[in-house]
């Protein structure tokens, strides 16, 4: 499915999407056409899911980060609530979850009692929330969207 010449095109792609096709080209020793056509077929075949700009959120405001674990009524392979979650402007991430919670919440606001009043308000409002624990993040060593694409990707080469 990948080779090692989409590899380093991936790997160039997740470290600044707006490479362009000749300097990838340059890099992986290609026509900038042909960086093109596979960067078409990566995206066609689903590998690239799509492109945003990432923002720095301190300088916007968004000064608080919280993990949120979220314990719901749901049974079974019911996620209503995590779509509804998933709906909340503050929330970034969505995960469905085994243990004792249901769902884990990435969100980030402007301050504690932005927090607060999101779980009171728009997470608690929700049908089927039981519960949330929250997590508050002091420091932020590593956050982003990179994934190892040598672990990933190691033995499984073809075209």
């Amino acid at each position: 499915m990948i080779d090692d010449t989409d590899t380093k095109i991936l790997t160039i792609l997740q470290k600044d999407a707006r490479t362009s096709n000749a300097a990838i080209a340059r890099e992986v020793g290609m026509a900038p056409s042909a960086v093109l056509e596979r960067i078409k077929k990566l995206q066609t075949k689903g590998v690239i899911a799509g492109y945003e700009a990432r923002l720095s959120p301190k300088t916007i405001g968004l000064d608080l980060l919280a993990f949120v674990s979220v314990e719901t009524d749901e049974v079974g392979g019911d996620m209503d609530t995590g779509q509804r979650l998933a709906g909340l402007p503050e929330v970034q991430e969505v995960h469905h979850i085994c243990g004792e919670d249901c769902y884990l919440i990435k969100v980030r606001v402007k301050s504690a009692e932005a927090l607060g009043d999101l779980l009171r308000t728009k997470v608690g409002s929700i049908e089927g929330v039981r519960r949330t624990r929250s997590t508050i993040v002091m420091n932020t060593l590593l956050e982003g969207g990179r994934l190892p694409l040598d672990q990933a990707l190691d033995g499984d080469t073809d075209d």
